[in-house]
């Protein structure tokens, strides 16, 4: 599906079912996908299937990112890590979602892909309000000098899901992370137990770690 707008887009999301919540709603209203995007594709910003960013890496399909995102519930005020961040879109989601009393931590580990992110992130002036703090490194290793997070959030596949992960969530917090089949969302309730749900269908490319 090939669509004119951002507002078409983020309707037909919505008719579909995928996109629920107001707060993610609005927010893919504000963070426009075409920011997120490489000039040679910008004809095809609002297509929902995902498109080239170079280095083998990819801006994820809009369906997949509303769903993972629908699972994620990011709210007000969390504190959020963002694995693979990728073309930055996700990041700015995020920082939209949670406000300027939250925090988006963002890892990216492919030094020209962070650049590009970086700089699709900066047009929206999280990194300078100080809502957005990003990196380059391994980000199946999480970021320990923050954690623990209210909710992780990765667009990679993983063949097991890192303990580094689950360790650094906070309790009643959420991490989504997809695997080989599909996508995994991991609550890790008030007395730490965790529980496991899992969505078939979906396809990523995978995680890299160092």
């Amino acid at each position: 599906m090939l669509f004119k707008t951002n507002r078409d887009l983020v309707n037909y999301l919505i008719r579909n079912g995928v996109l629920k919540s107001e707060e993610i709603i609005n927010a893919f209203l504000k963070i426009d996908r075409i920011d997120f995007i490489r000039d040679e594709n910008k004809f095809e910003a609002y297509a929902d299937y995902p498109l080239p960013i170079g280095y083998g890496q990819t801006i994820s399909q809009p369906w997949t990112v509303a769903f993972m995102l629908e699972l994620l519930q990011p709210q007000e005020e969390n504190k959020v890590l963002d694995v693979g961040f990728g073309s930055g879109w996700t990041t700015c989601l995020l920082a939209e979602i949670v406000g300027e009393k939250g925090r988006v931590y963002g890892i990216e580990i492919i030094p020209e892909i962070f650049d590009f992110g970086k700089k699709n992130i900066e047009k929206y002036n999280f990194i300078k309000k100080k809502i957005v703090e990003i990196k380059r490194g391994d980000g199946s290793k999480g970021w320990k000098e923050y954690a623990p997070f209210d909710r992780i959030l990765v667009s990679a596949s993983a063949d097991e899901i890192p303990q580094n992960l689950i360790d650094q969530l906070n309790l009643n917090g959420i991490l989504v992370i997809p695997d080989k089949t599909g996508i995994n969302q991991i609550i890790k309730k008030e007395n730490g137990q965790i529980e496991k749900y899992h969505y078939y269908g979906f396809s990523f490319v995978p995680l890299v770690s160092e």
